[in-house]
């Protein structure tokens, strides 16, 4: 028990800017820790959904769809927007894999990097707009494990593509069989209590997006890195608030 609680603390330093008192995990510990990525993106959801609630008092639905992404984005620390900018600069155009690695690691943001932060904010705000605010509780809900189960997937399954290592490293080489199947469960019973047989079918796109994803960079890349994982959780986010949006249009 007082492993999973470093996990699951580890898991909160991460991913959040809780104001938790800083602690050395090893990295098998941050490894381990990602087991318990989606159920931090559950606490994550449910605090979306609540604020949500709230908003809806005092503001129109559109503005409120708005606010509560801001938040999320405070609530993590912009921690896997970073990614978004990177990736999008390196992969954009760029042929030879060192080059798309080099200029990944740089930490200016590029053309690409702004064009591809703005699309995926744009994306997130209307479609979340579109969803009916009756029934967008529970999109909020599981929001943010779905984006944090991806990151578990892709770690696990892809190996680390830069030689010299990095901070995603400590992830990608210590997570395993275990995090997936713990992350998976968490990620299962989310989708299957809110949406149910629509749930089972996006659990099921998740997988074959994982495993296309972790094909196309290992092609690509030889790997995954830090920047692609944490691009992957918000384009998986953007994705999901898009079939989410069109479910509910069709309905």
């Amino acid at each position: 028990m007082k492993g999973i609680r470093g996990e699951l603390r580890q898991a909160l330093l991460f991913l959040t800017v809780l104001p938790l008192p800083a602690s050395a995990g090893s990295a098998q510990q941050l490894g381990r820790s990602m087991a318990y990525f989606p159920l931090v993106g559950l606490g994550l959801g449910l605090l979306l959904a609540g604020v949500h609630y709230v908003l809806l008092i005092f503001f129109p639905p559109s503005v409120c769809a708005l606010l509560v992404l801001l938040l999320l984005i405070y609530a993590t620390g912009a921690l896997h927007l970073d990614g978004v900018a990177d990736t999008a600069d390196g992969m954009y155009g760029i042929r030879d894999r060192a080059s798309r690695l080099r200029i990944m690691k740089d930490s200016r943001v590029g053309a690409m990097g702004v064009v591809a932060l703005l699309c995926l904010l744009l994306l997130k705000v209307v479609t979340l707009t579109a969803i009916p605010p009756a029934v967008r509780w529970q999109v909020l809900i599981a929001l943010p494990v779905v984006g944090r189960w991806m990151m578990v997937a892709l770690a696990v399954l892809a190996p680390y593509a830069r030689s010299e290592g990095g901070t995603g490293s400590v992830f990608v080489e210590a997570a395993g069989r275990r995090e997936l199947l713990i992350a998976t469960l968490i990620l299962a019973a989310v989708l299957l209590g809110f949406f149910h047989l629509w749930g089972l079918t996006l659990l099921a796109a998740l997988i074959l997006a994982v495993i296309a994803l972790e094909r196309y960079f290992r092609v690509r890349l030889g790997g995954v890195t830090g920047d692609i994982l944490g691009a992957v959780c918000e384009w998986s986010e953007a994705v999901f608030l898009l079939l989410a949006s069109a479910a509910y249009f069709h309905r």
